[in-house]
């Protein structure tokens, strides 16, 4: 990123996810509502929009049973050559409006518009991997030529979206959502290494930095932040509302990527807790924040904070209802208005 930024300060933008099944209406929604649009990911309209099924497309061995709720990979090493044949480092691949109708909605819709910045996002590798499983049940993560595999494809979905959306915009943002960060170091998951995490991380990050964009990661929980720093994303996306705390825990590291010209994204508004939603309110949205903010700058230089930062839902709307997502995005807005004017 340059020494002038690129994002302005208090920038909004949403994580991902929406609950609408009309893709215009929730196009229409986030043009209205957000400093930096995103494509809506529609998890209500089916199987397919989910977060591993929407990223399936082009998977050597991908079987997709909607029916049954189901998505594996059997390996297949016929679909394995093909796709080493033609899959390279610079290769863009799609997802088609099967899988993505928001995608699909949102460049109808920004046809023939010019934006400063759009923002975009695939699945990040250690979640997918580690989600995605073969027959018997085991992630494909723990077979390593699948698991490279994965990391290709996910990557050229990645590039494709830079490129459909920078037809339109001088800047693209692509966030890698990788909600699983939160669980690695737990039983579930002993056989992942913090180095191979990384590993994968920073190859996701550089593929997007590569290919133009501007890189950022979401993790809706609390993750080892150092090693998400180390990543090289130029952007980290963390739930304020929960877990703000746990920044000040690296503050040497926190302001290291600061300097360097990363940003934080504040995830400042509750999605995920109904009861903490129902209680929000503009007042008690910018207590907590200037309180969180407070409690940082006695760590972290305050101007550095106050410089590098978006914000953002605490994580995507699809479990909400829509009249609680226009909520959750009029309080996102009347944060950046107090904070701003």
């Amino acid at each position: 990123m340059t020494d002038e930024p690129i994002i302005k300060p208090f920038s909004t933008t949403g994580i991902g996810s929406l609950p609408h099944t009309d893709p215009d209406e929730a196009v229409r929604l986030v043009l209205e509502s957000m400093d930096i649009p995103f494509w809506p990911q529609l998890p209500n309209l089916g199987f397919r929009e989910l977060m591993i099924p929407q990223y399936s497309e082009s998977m050597p061995g991908i079987v997709v049973d909607e029916e049954r709720g189901v998505v594996l990979v059997q390996r297949n090493e016929e679909e394995i050559h093909r796709f080493y044949e033609s899959v390279t480092e610079d290769s863009r691949i799609a997802i088609s409006e099967d899988f993505a109708q928001g995608f699909h909605s949102f460049i109808r819709k920004v046809e023939g518009s010019e934006f400063d910045i759009l923002k975009g996002h695939i699945t990040g590798p250690l979640t997918y991997t580690l989600g995605l499983k073969d027959p018997d049940g085991k992630p494909i993560y723990f077979d390593e030529e699948l698991r490279e595999i994965a990391l290709m494809l996910l990557n050229a979905k990645a590039r494709w979206q830079i490129a459909e959306l920078g037809r339109f915009a001088e800047e693209v943002i692509i966030f890698i959502d990788e909600p699983i960060l939160s669980a690695l170091g737990s039983t579930s998951y002993v056989g992942v290494s913090n180095e191979e995490a990384l590993r994968l991380l920073q190859e996701t990050s550089d593929a997007i930095k590569d290919a133009g964009g501007i890189s950022g990661i979401h993790c809706c929980g609390r993750a080892d932040w150092p090693l998400v720093m180390d990543s090289g994303v130029d952007i980290m996306n963390f739930d304020a509302y929960g877990f703000v705390d746990t920044l000040g825990i690296y503050p040497d590291d926190v302001e290291a990527f600061l300097e360097s010209g990363g940003v934080l994204a504040w995830g400042i508004i509750p999605t995920l807790d109904s009861e903490a939603l129902e209680q929000a309110t503009e007042e008690s949205i910018l207590t907590l924040f200037n309180g969180a903010m407070d409690r940082l700058s006695e760590k972290i230089s305050g101007d550095l904070l106050r410089e590098n930062i978006i914000i953002t839902p605490s994580c995507g709307t699809g479990s909400r209802t829509e009249e609680e997502t226009r909520k959750i995005f009029a309080l996102l807005e009347s944060l950046k208005e107090a904070q701003t004017r």
